[in-house]
């Protein structure tokens, strides 16, 4: 935990949750009561995340202010179906072909029709079907 982060003030829902993970790691055998109820009486009183760091800092886990790395959380999800879902098409189709002995073309149907009617009405929203029209000025058509 950086200086910066230790100085920052802590909520009581912040406090609730070290107490809570003391309590779980009195239940373990971590701590003596004694001891749990020290901790508790410092977690109470505490106004910053260092003050509650301390009192975590000889108990396993993760610390209380744990960096977040959600810039690209989003390629997962995306590289997944990027791949999952024409990897299922061609599963659906083979098994079609399997069942049937008849070459499943549905999803041909399926992608000409977003080729014709859907991807042109996401295009146009706002874009060069729908730019601005040209005005001529007085002057030129008078002129």
């Amino acid at each position: 935990m950086t200086s910066r982060e230790a100085g920052l003030r802590a909520s009581d829902a912040d406090r609730e949750r070290v107490a809570e993970r003391l309590r779980h790691a009195s239940a373990e055998g971590r701590l003596l009561t004694e001891e749990l109820e020290q901790r508790l009486e410092a977690v109470f009183s505490a106004r910053t995340y260092g003050q509650l760091e301390t009192v975590l800092r000889d108990l396993p886990g993760p610390g209380l202010i744990q960096h977040r790395r959600d810039g690209l959380a989003w390629v997962r999800p995306a590289l997944v179906l990027a791949v999952g879902v024409p990897i299922a098409l061609v599963v659906v189709a083979a098994v079609v072909l399997a069942v049937t002995g008849a070459v499943a073309v549905w999803w041909v149907w399926l992608l000409a029709g977003w080729w014709f009617f859907g991807r042109h009405r996401v295009r146009g929203r706002g874009h060069a079907r729908c730019g601005p029209r040209r005005v001529r000025s007085s002057r030129a058509h008078w002129a």
